[in-house]
């Protein structure tokens, strides 16, 4: 009997225990948790791949390293291009006098270095041949004169008839015209100055025979001295009489600013070039043939932007210049105009206040990173 009753009990036991198991709150809210911590970790691995790489983008843009360059404050101002030829000084004049006549030198009155007046006798050649016909010539006109006074007198009297007083008269003013030929005829035979100036070339001896434009004499008027320049045919409607220009003198360590005197309106075919002069005050510096820089201003703008060449860069397609943005090189185009002087016109691209990059602006791109080392205006 024991057994028996022992048998419904396992058996209600065993039932008991295959029941499902109820679900109690605690055992819900650790589930809950653990889906949760789950999707953190999920979002913790994304954030951290994030972070790595923005950790690596910025340490390689720090590790960049930056161009050192030059800048300067770009300033609006007065911008003039000038047309720079070469020329030489001048004397206004400066010529060579000669003898006219053949014959030996048998005086010598002055020597290089003289100053002279027009008209002075510098030279006298042998003329003693002339000197005895106008000596015969001078005692001809004596008699002519006595026998045209007596005559004269006889028909002042109503003595003598009309062609004895003409006959007279002619051979008087004959006589006379004849010693002035000779006399002219002597002064062939002298070297005179045909202007005032100084002696500057003379290789003349005593007794040396010279024949007519050979072995002159130089005189030259360094009081009155002039440049004078050939300029290129492209500058005939820009460079004028009145224009302004400064003159470089190499030789004199001197320079000069002053205006074009003259500007020829003729076109020369051979050289395609027109002269132009400019008059130069007294210096005794100035020495004729001297070479001389002109720097002719053919164009002058004012509140104009010029920058430094350097500063300007080319490419297949455009011009541009570098501007400096808080460190980083910002690229800029513009128009350029006249160049001079190592200065470039800017027509349009830059208004004034940039920071223009000029030193190491060939070695830099667009969005450089840059470090300035030397600015200015």
């Amino acid at each position: 009997m024991k057994k028996l009753l022992y048998i419904p009990a396992i058996l209600l036991l065993a039932a008991c225990s295959n029941k499902p198991k109820a679900t109690t709150p605690t055992a819900a809210k650790r589930q809950q948790d653990s889906v949760e911590l789950a999707g953190l970790i999920k979002q913790q691995s994304a954030i951290s791949q994030r972070i790595t790489a923005l950790q690596a983008e910025l340490g390689k843009k720090d590790s960049v390293k930056s161009t050192d360059v030059s800048a300067i404050t770009v300033q609006p101002g007065n911008f003039t291009n000038y047309v720079q030829i070469q020329g030489r000084i001048d004397a206004q004049d400066n010529v060579m006098a000669y003898s006219q006549s053949p014959g030996a030198i048998t005086g010598l009155y002055v020597k290089p270095g003289m100053h002279v007046s027009k008209g002075q006798v510098l030279v006298q050649l042998d003329n003693s041949v002339l000197g005895q016909q106008i000596a015969q010539a001078e005692t001809q006109v004596t008699l002519n004169k006595t026998l045209f006074d007596r005559q004269k007198n006889l028909w002042d009297q109503k003595i003598g008839t009309e062609v004895q007083f003409l006959q007279a008269q002619t051979a008087l003013q004959s006589s006379q015209k004849q010693v002035s030929a000779l006399r002219q005829q002597a002064d062939m035979y002298r070297i005179t100055a045909p202007i005032s100036g100084t002696i500057d070339q003379m290789d003349l001896k005593l007794g040396q025979i010279i024949q007519p434009g050979q072995n002159g004499i130089r005189i030259v008027n360094a009081d009155n001295l002039k440049v004078k320049a050939d300029v290129p045919e492209s500058y005939s409607t820009s460079v004028n009489q009145g224009d302004k220009v400064l003159i470089l003198f190499p030789d004199a360590n001197d320079s000069l600013a002053t205006t074009i005197t003259f500007a020829a309106k003729v076109i020369d075919p051979g050289s395609r070039s027109f002269g132009v002069e400019i008059k130069l005050p007294q210096n005794k510096e100035f020495r004729p043939n001297m070479t001389a820089v002109l720097k002719i201003a053919d164009y002058s703008k004012n509140h104009s932007i010029a920058i430094p060449v350097n500063a300007v860069q080319h490419s297949d397609t455009s011009t541009f210049v570098f501007i400096d943005q808080n460190n980083i090189a910002k690229k800029q185009a513009v128009k350029v105009g006249a160049t001079y002087g190592g200065k470039t016109e800017i027509l349009q691209g830059l208004k004034g206040g940039e920071l223009l990059v000029t030193e190491g602006a060939s070695d830099i791109e667009d969005g450089d990173k840059v470090r300035v080392l030397n600015s200015g205006n």
